[in-house]
């Protein structure tokens, strides 16, 4: 069984800050953040099965290049994540690298997962680089590949 997936950031209150009147905007956040924030909900929508929120960030053209050097289309990847079963004790992404292009961006992130594997613990880093394209006002992912980085 592969683990894959891909985590959605929280809002925080700070006690004495004046609440923000119903006529303010709410803050512009980058396109850098904006799809972190989706690489991150994708990544905990994974453990979580929720293949709705998946499904609605992946384009119908969506092709994955997994760690075994198979690929899968978006229903490969909707069913990889209604049927995973393992138990996953963390999945931190870090070292997010995002270049905008327009209505391209390429994002370049790391994976570290740990669980439980065939009734062991294990540990294993894997190296994204995911393709996102602007549609109508939201990005959707194109293309995933990821790597599995050897232990040293």
């Amino acid at each position: 069984m592969k683990w894959l997936g891909h985590s959605l950031c929280c809002f925080l209150a700070v006690a004495g800050v004046v609440p923000a009147s119903a006529s303010q905007p709410p803050p512009v956040r980058s396109d850098q953040e904006i799809i972190i924030e989706l690489e991150q909900g994708w990544n905990d929508a994974f453990y979580r099965k929720d293949v709705d929120f998946i499904e609605r960030l992946l384009a119908d053209e969506f092709t994955a290049t997994y760690d075994d050097g198979s690929r899968g289309d978006k229903a490969r990847e909707l069913a990889l994540t209604a049927e995973f079963d393992q138990q996953v004790e963390s999945a931190i992404q870090d070292d997010f690298t995002v270049r905008v292009y327009r209505d391209t961006a390429v994002v370049w992130f790391t994976l570290r997962l740990v669980g439980i594997r065939q009734g062991q613990r294990a540990e294993v880093t894997f190296r994204y680089t995911d393709l996102w394209v602007l549609r109508d006002g939201r990005w959707q992912c194109v293309s995933t590949h990821s790597t599995k980085v050897n232990p040293i």
